[in-house]
């Protein structure tokens, strides 16, 4: 099969970036990284959350060239149906579905005022209260699908596109410090111990600083 090409852009910064980078790896897809520059302005408004997405990331696969996220998610699984990027229950599917389109829609809150950066760290930070309500809705997402499928990835054994979409949340909390409760951090542990996401976190470090830090003290 050809070999595919992911757009991405800052390890450190974008989000989006890393969710098209797990539901790369999770498909078994052969790709290459390829950076869009921090410099393009419009990447650079990606990166400092102000958009889900605008040109990161973009799986191109022969002449077939997809940008959004979730088209991603679905594409990737429809080639590679076998491997389950989606549960193979009726029920978990549609959960699977819901709570990753509630992810690629929602949260705006979150977004804002906790964006990812994988060198930040904020002991004791400050989380607004729009923020908190964010929180709280996905603390009790990943609270009912944890006790109903058992972990330890949010529906079972493996992992599946909901976990990609979540995986981002989970450097965020980590950064800003959230106390999201015992079995949510047992989650976030196995997340943030996830090989891609090891890979991933590893590579952004070594990665120049090439946008302005936001000020995150409020």
């Amino acid at each position: 099969m050809t070999e595919a090409t992911l757009l991405i852009s800052s390890k450190n910064y974008s989000s989006w970036s890393l969710r098209g980078f797990l539901l790369a790896k999770i498909s078994g897809i052969t790709f290459k990284e390829e950076r869009v520059s921090p410099d393009d302005p419009r990447a650079k408004e990606e990166l400092l959350m102000r958009t889900s997405s605008i040109l990161v990331p973009c799986l191109l696969h022969g002449d077939i060239s997809i940008w959004d996220t979730i088209a991603i998610a679905e594409y990737l699984n429809e080639k590679f149906p076998e491997v389950g990027m989606l549960p193979r229950d009726p029920h978990a599917r549609a959960r699977c579905r819901s709570i990753s389109g509630e992810m690629h829609s929602g949260f705006a809150a979150l977004r804002s005022s906790l964006p990812m950066n994988l060198r930040f760290r904020k002991p004791g930070f400050t989380v607004w209260s729009s923020a908190q309500a964010d929180i709280d809705r996905i603390t009790s997402i990943w609270r009912d699908c944890l006790s109903t499928w058992k972990g330890p990835f949010l529906f079972g054994r493996m992992p599946t596109i909901a976990d990609c979409m979540y995986a981002p949340v989970v450097t965020r909390f980590q950064s800003y410090d959230v106390n999201v409760g015992p079995l949510c951090q047992e989650y976030c542990n196995t997340i943030l111990s996830w090989s891609p996401m090891k890979e991933w976190i590893s590579e952004a470090k070594e990665e120049p600083q090439e946008i302005i830090e936001l000020d995150l003290d409020f």
